[in-house]
């Protein structure tokens, strides 16, 4: 499954310094049994918006790290809590089937 969600970077903040602490709190969450990486990702034409991308084996394994988040980890997003606004996409369902043209993205140049 999908965790997502939307950064807005505050003025004099920057995208920089929310990745930095993405980092370091990912560094910690991908421990977790369950957990299949993080992304995130600036919008174009936009550098202060960002969306995250966590993915995990099911909803289960992340509420499981949730109910026991490493407290290293809450400090972490504390910290960047007052320079950004963080809004919750939600949680979905990985794709039950990916459409790939013919000469998709695998395809010989």
């Amino acid at each position: 499954m999908k965790y997502m969600f939307e950064v807005r970077i505050k003025e004099g903040y920057s995208a920089e310094d929310y990745a930095d602490a993405w980092v370091r709190a990912s560094e910690l969450i991908q421990q977790a049994p369950g957990a299949r990486g993080t992304e995130l990702h600036r919008k174009i034409d936009d550098p202060n918006t960002l969306i995250a991308i966590a993915s995990w084996d099911s909803k289960a394994a992340r509420d499981a790290m949730e109910s026991d988040k490493d407290p290293r980890i809450t400090d972490i997003i504390l910290s960047a809590a007052p320079f950004v606004e963080i809004r919750p996409l939600g949680e979905f369902e990985d794709p039950e089937w990916v459409v790939m043209p013919p000469g998709g993205p695998n395809r010989e140049h």
